[in-house]
């Protein structure tokens, strides 16, 4: 099962392919041989995008990562995120030039390659000016380090700023601005969405699964799933709490709309995302050859055979436009909702 390079990632004019390995799994819940073979497996399959994180594994994602790219540097278009704190320091995390510049750096070391295709704010840094971070990272692209920009877990209105900001000063505005998208995540339709498409921005977006409740496994009556992330944070996948009824309601509804259409739900969930037109591409983090290969042959069909108007009718009666079941489902902690933003 092949795919080729065939969307462009918003106003770059670069040809990517429908998936994006996602490394967040290397030097994680991933041996290191299981990962190279992995990143092996996808680059021959055609995927010619990855993306990983400084902070993935504390710098061990970017290592793995840099080995397997090894003598195939120029088959792969590279992207790679700063903003998480790395090590015991404090002081190494954040947007701000200080960090910015010496992270970069670090980054380039671990993955052993003298340029990054796209480096990402991983997240807002509300202690840092975005004049600051903007400043730098327009410096990055045209010293060479870095040939474009972008964002991730960004509010509508923190794109908006950072287009007027880079509009007003002269700077090269964000290119991407990487998000998760779901089935059963759809609260960027509602803002995020229509202002990226605005400004040309590029899309990468990740858990299209969900976190695992598209998998197959969340149905109502079954026991609970096992997995990693649920142990890690079993709030926000036990299915015996409330506050993930609805969710489990929604996710079992969309399984059997799947088997009404011979698909899988993993089919119908990578269909879904790489549906919308504000979407280059969608990150994938498989864990096994046998996931990378049900998101290739998911890929593929979604090109073959596009949703019809009425699943999709079907789908958003399941899951309304713009549901958004849980707060942390953004990808981020809303520093407005925060209690000391709150207090009066």
């Amino acid at each position: 099962m092949t795919i080729r390079p065939d969307r462009v990632l918003g106003r770059t004019g670069v040809k990517v392919t429908p998936l994006t390995l996602g490394t967040m799994n290397f030097g994680r819940w991933q041996e290191e041989d299981e990962s190279l073979r992995i990143f092996g497996a996808a680059l021959e399959a055609g995927i010619t995008v990855v993306d990983t994180a400084d902070v993935y594994a504390d710098g061990r994602s970017e290592e793995i990562t840099g080995k397997a790219l090894a003598g195939r540097r120029d088959e792969v278009f590279l992207a790679t995120k700063f903003h998480g704190q790395i090590g015991d320091d404090p002081r190494h995390a954040g947007n701000s030039r200080w960090w910015i510049t010496r992270a970069v750096e670090d980054s380039l070391r671990r993955l052993g390659t003298d340029h990054i295709d796209l480096y990402q704010a991983h997240r807002p840094d509300p202690e840092t000016d975005l004049l600051e971070t903007l400043t730098t990272l327009d410096g990055l692209v045209r010293s060479g380090k870095i040939r474009y920009y972008g964002t991730s877990a960004f509010p509508a209105h923190e794109q908006v700023r950072a287009h007027w900001l880079a509009e007003k000063h002269g700077l090269i505005a964000p290119h991407t601005e990487q998000l998760p998208y779901s089935l059963l995540v759809r609260g960027v339709e509602r803002e995020v969405f229509p202002t990226v498409q605005q400004y040309g921005v590029g899309v990468l977006s990740y858990g299209p699964l969900a976190a695992g409740w598209l998998s197959g496994r969340y149905r109502i009556g079954g026991e609970q799933p096992e997995s990693a992330r649920a142990d890690l944070i079993p709030g926000r996948f036990d299915v015996a709490a409330e506050q993930n009824q609805r969710k489990l309601a929604a996710a079992d509804a969309l399984a059997t709309l799947a088997e009404e259409n011979d698909r899988s739900l993993v089919d119908l969930s990578i269909a879904f995302a790489l549906n919308h037109p504000a979407v280059s591409s969608v990150i994938v983090g498989p864990r096994t050859r046998e996931h990378l290969d049900a998101y290739l042959a998911a890929a593929a069909r979604a090109g073959d055979e596009p949703l019809t108007d009425e699943i999709l009718d079907r789908i958003d009666q399941i899951v309304a436009p713009g549901t958004q079941f849980l707060e942390r489902d953004t990808g981020r902690d809303t520093p407005s909702l925060q209690p000391a933003a709150l207090r009066r």
